[in-house]
């Protein structure tokens, strides 16, 4: 049976001595993987479309086993991930994550649009790290991790200090401090930057300009929850943090932005408040 489906690669892997087998993001029919004969040989009218973070229209002939990629056409060509070292390390990552948390055949709309938005942010010149953390933060529930962002975890409440509890599993208001000793306090500033980055879509926020020190904290949050709840540790992400050393590749210092909120001070380890961000939603 021949299928047409738009979709992402997500990873391919060596089989044999031409051969590879391709993993691919669709919305209709989730990931799945198809055996692209021949695709390694650089004449192959396989071997361009089969490149990782390729965006294209792919016929796979499916039947027991493993589908057959009988060919691909490109849609857009995604040239800044595959040409800036730091962009196609933080695609590699996003493309991991999805990998080990989507199960094969199961229709993935919502997170192929992710996965879609992400990479043309990236491909754009936007800034990955800040992309990553959107794509890390909307996952979770894939991941069935369903934090309580939206009122106190504890007692429903929606107003008053907050702090995030790795114990409770989202926020917890300043009445119910105590039932957390481990929990992360929180400015509002970065209450409503993890609100942003869970429920708002990568491709209505606007402009984001984040400071490193908030990339971090932010970074540190939702990675300890991976780490202790979901059990995911990525082999991109050794490279990231490696990369990160490399001041060959640092990027140029990001300009400082300013807020509506001067009377929100945050404390210096977690980023300040010079950072910068639209659509943000409190919801």
């Amino acid at each position: 049976m021949l299928n047409k489906w738009e979709g992402i690669v997500l990873r391919t892997g060596p089989y044999g001595e031409s051969n590879k087998v391709v993993t691919i993001l669709t919305g209709e029919a989730g990931k799945i993987s198809a055996m692209a004969r021949g695709a390694k040989k650089p004449a192959s009218r396989l071997a361009g479309v089969t490149q990782p973070f390729t965006h294209g229209l792919f016929l796979v002939r499916s039947g027991r086993g493993m589908g057959t990629l009988q060919s691909g056409d490109p849609l857009e060509p995604m040239r800044f991930l595959h040409q800036d070292i730091t962009a196609a390390a933080y695609a590699s990552f996003i493309a991991e994550l999805m990998d080990k948390l989507i199960e094969d055949g199961r229709p993935a709309p919502a997170e192929f649009n992710l996965l879609l938005q992400a990479f043309h942010a990236i491909n754009e010149e936007y800034d990955p790290e800040a992309i990553t953390l959107f794509v890390e933060w909307k996952m979770l529930p894939v991941a069935g991790v369903y934090p309580v962002l939206h009122q106190c975890a504890s007692c429903g409440a929606t107003e008053g200090e907050f702090a995030f509890s790795f114990r409770e599993n989202g926020f917890l208001c300043h009445r119910c401090f105590d039932r957390d000793p481990y929990l992360v306090r929180l400015s509002p500033a970065q209450v409503r930057l993890i609100r942003t980055f869970y429920t708002v879509p990568i491709d209505q926020v606007g402009k984001l300009t984040l400071k490193p020190a908030t990339k971090a904290f932010m970074r540190k949050l939702v990675r300890t929850i991976y780490d202790e709840q979901v059990g995911v540790r990525l082999k991109s992400a050794a490279f990231l943090d490696q990369l990160a050393r490399m001041p060959e590749f640092k990027r140029a210092p990001e300009p400082e932005a300013t807020t509506d909120s001067a009377e929100d001070p945050a404390p210096p380890e977690a980023g300040g408040e010079s950072d910068s961000y639209e659509g943000e939603s409190d919801s």
